[in-house]
């Protein structure tokens, strides 16, 4: 099956993935929210934050900008809007709005203080364009961050420990097979560049540094990905029995006393240039 017939992303935008979301968000954002710090997002300003999903990295945003602040989500998909507004009412947050729209289409307002996002990129056929036209809905000198992953050093640690080395190659497989960058983490400089920006400041951190939580992180995305493994032609066999491949998983890693973490997490920050008409 060609990578045209595969989902667009991968992971759908299923309750069960909302789910499995929420999980990671959990253990991601302290990451997110330090790196986001680093670049300039500060109290009281205008996020606009890109790919909001089930509104996660928009929450985070919004305790960093506090209730003097503003987070505009964008997001295509209605039912990950709805999810994510009643996530927000849920948490009693008036700073947070989200807006249906595709990342190449989002309309202009007033200037935002900051563009950001985490885990978009990757999925973009070309996040070049995107990341310049952000350039246009960001105020001049305003902050432009984010955040992506870096699957190689991942593989590499991954080699030799069987089922996670397996899990973790179809994984990386699928997301290739539906044409996500899984190395845009590094590939940021470039697309900033080339989007206009000056050289981003970066920064580089590892991702879940426990085997409890690597192996949940592993099975969970095994049972989200399952149906594009098998429409893709991907071989399970590896894996042996899938009834007991999370305790084995679980074993495998323990012996490695928690040093595989996970993907990297790669950050990059710029500024919109000065002489873009935010108008």
């Amino acid at each position: 099956m060609s990578a045209d017939e595969l989902s667009e992303y991968p992971l759908g935008n299923t309750p069960a993935e909302d789910d499995r979301l929420a999980w990671q968000a959990a253990r991601f954002d302290p990451l997110t929210e330090k790196f986001f710090r680093a670049a300039g997002v500060r109290t009281g300003q205008r996020i606009l934050e890109l790919g909001s999903g089930a509104g996660h990295v928009a929450m985070l945003v919004s305790r960093i900008v506090g209730p003097n602040g503003e987070v505009v989500g964008v997001e295509r998909d209605a039912g990950s809007i709805a999810r994510a507004r009643v996530r927000v009412a849920d948490a009693g947050l008036r700073n947070v709005s989200f807006t249906q729209s595709d990342v190449n289409d989002i309309p202009r307002g007033d200037p935002f203080d900051a563009a950001v996002g985490r885990f978009i990129l990757m999925f973009l056929e070309d996040p070049v364009p995107v990341v310049r036209s952000l350039s246009r809905l960001v105020r001049p000198g305003g902050v432009i961050a984010f955040q992506e992953v870096s699957w190689a050093a991942f593989l590499a640690r991954c080699s030799q420990l069987p089922l996670c080395f397996t899990i973790t190659s179809l994984v990386h497989e699928t997301f290739q097979r539906t044409g996500a960058d899984t190395e845009m983490g590094p590939a940021l400089p470039s697309v900033f560049r080339d989007a206009g920006l000056t050289a981003p400041l970066m920064s580089s951190t590892m991702l879940l540094g426990n085997a409890k939580d690597l192996a949940t992180w592993l099975v969970d995305l095994f049972h989200i990905m399952r149906p594009q493994f098998e429409h893709a032609g991907l071989s399970l066999s590896k894996l042996g029995d899938v009834v007991t491949f999370p305790a084995r998983l679980l074993s495998e890693l323990e012996s490695s006393d928690g040093t595989i973490g996970g993907p990297d997490l790669v950050g990059a920050w710029s500024t919109s240039p000065p002489d873009i008409s935010v108008s």
